[in-house]
């Protein structure tokens, strides 16, 4: 028995919860700023989906680079970075909305998604190497529930400091200039958060992978090597890419088939990102009983079915197909921290430079939500959830087949 699996590393991951939470806080006001910035620059679904694209390509240039890094300077420092970098773009904010010129914005973004990239890769495999051996999918879920409390939250608040404002100005310097004092606090909140991590002591996960690897001997000599972590990296871009678009287009799907305006609209996110929260905290429990490969093929069977059932409702049945998104949310909840605890499971010394693969693999959120964009314009709003389900279908797989390692 390691020494690693008889310690106790709960104060560590009571830590790591405040890291996953703002990284939901923040992911998620892309869904209040799409339509607010849609409506002010006047843009096409394909423009204003560019937004999600800047923020998620910043994990496809950025996540392996970062993996290296952290590997060199190590998981606590790598998170104090993450949240310094992750400011800066928040700063970045006030001079963008003061240029009124959307490309700023998009810079701006990139800058603090790249400080998310940063938390990312070091905040996941940090947990699932704090975590009791055999229980990574279960911890890493538990923690991640915290994740989406954020984007619980962050529609509320979004809504009433971002859109409520937008709604009663009539001049789009006053609309745009309302992500202003927002982004501002989120900047500040952050470097409070770096000062705090760096006071604390926390465990070096480094020594932790190398003790697993050392129990390790299967003759690898490259991340590459391991088929189902390039299973799990596919699996990340179609689950990150179908539930960004998803969340991205709820809003205006809500305005298609209702007739809601944007404000009352993005307070309806809360239902899609809060059932990822109860399911994640359900998710926990019922994978310390389940095998998690198949709770997250029943899962992913689930979303496919739901969609289908909004594709079909349609308008006629407003209040079905609305429902039927939604809850969507629930059944996403456990995909992001099962898929990646089976793709890096037994990875030892090469878990950083997996997570750096896997976090890659996130731009998943940069392409599939442009794609069922381009759909939405060209074949109409509901039709284009069939790019969403073709992703939830290769998730069917990756739970059936393509988690197992190599033999």
């Amino acid at each position: 028995m390691s020494a690693h699996s008889q310690q106790n590393h709960t104060p560590a991951l009571v830590v790591l919860t405040t890291l996953f939470f703002m990284m939901g806080f923040i992911t998620c006001m892309n869904d209040i700023l799409i339509p607010h910035l849609k409506d002010i620059f006047e843009l096409t679904y394909v423009q204003a989906m560019l937004i999600q694209f800047c923020f998620f390509t910043a994990y496809a240039i950025m996540s392996i680079p970062m993996g290296y890094f952290v590997g060199k300077i190590g998981y606590k420092n790598g998170v104090i970075g993450g949240f310094v970098l992750t400011a800066i773009g928040c700063l970045l904010f006030y001079p963008a909305a003061g240029s009124h010129s959307y490309p700023t914005f998009l810079g701006a973004l990139f800058i603090l998604a790249s400080g998310v990239t940063l938390l990312q890769v070091a905040g996941n495999p940090y947990v699932t190497l704090l975590s009791k051996p055999g229980k990574e999918s279960a911890t890493l879920t538990l923690v991640q529930a915290f994740n989406s409390l954020g984007t619980t939250i962050a529609p509320q608040i979004g809504a009433f400091l971002i859109l409520a404002d937008a709604t009663q100005t009539v001049s789009k310097a006053e609309q745009i200039s309302s992500v202003q004092i927002p982004y501002l606090g989120l900047a500040g909140l952050l470097i409070i958060l770096a000062v705090f991590v760096k006071m604390i002591r926390l465990p070096d996960a480094n020594k932790i992978a190398e003790e697993e690897s050392e129990h390790n001997h299967d003759g690898k000599h490259s991340v590459w090597q391991y088929r189902h972590l390039v299973f799990g990296a596919a699996g990340i871009f179609c689950y990150v890419g179908a539930e960004v678009s998803i969340g991205s287009l709820l809003v205006s799907v809500l305005g298609y088939l209702k007739g809601m305006d944007h404000s009352s609209a993005a307070k309806y996110l809360s239902f899609y990102w809060g059932g990822a929260m109860v399911g994640r905290f359900l998710g926990s429990a019922i994978m310390a009983k389940i095998a998690p490969n198949r709770y997250l093929a029943f899962n992913a069977t689930a979303a496919v079915a739901l969609l289908g059932i909004a594709m079909l409702a349609g308008k006629a049945s407003a209040d079905i197909a609305m429902w039927a998104l939604l809850a969507i949310g629930f059944f996403n909840s456990i995909m992001f921290p099962t898929i990646f605890s089976l793709a890096t499971k037994g990875l030892g010394r090469f878990t950083s430079s997996a997570s750096g693969v896997l976090c890659t693999a996130i731009v998943g959120g940069a392409i599939v939500p442009v794609v069922q964009g381009w759909a939405a314009d060209t074949y109409g709003l509901m039709i284009s959830f069939v790019v969403s389900a073709i992703c939830y279908v290769y998730i069917v797989f990756f739970a059936i087949k393509g988690y197992k390692a190599d033999e």
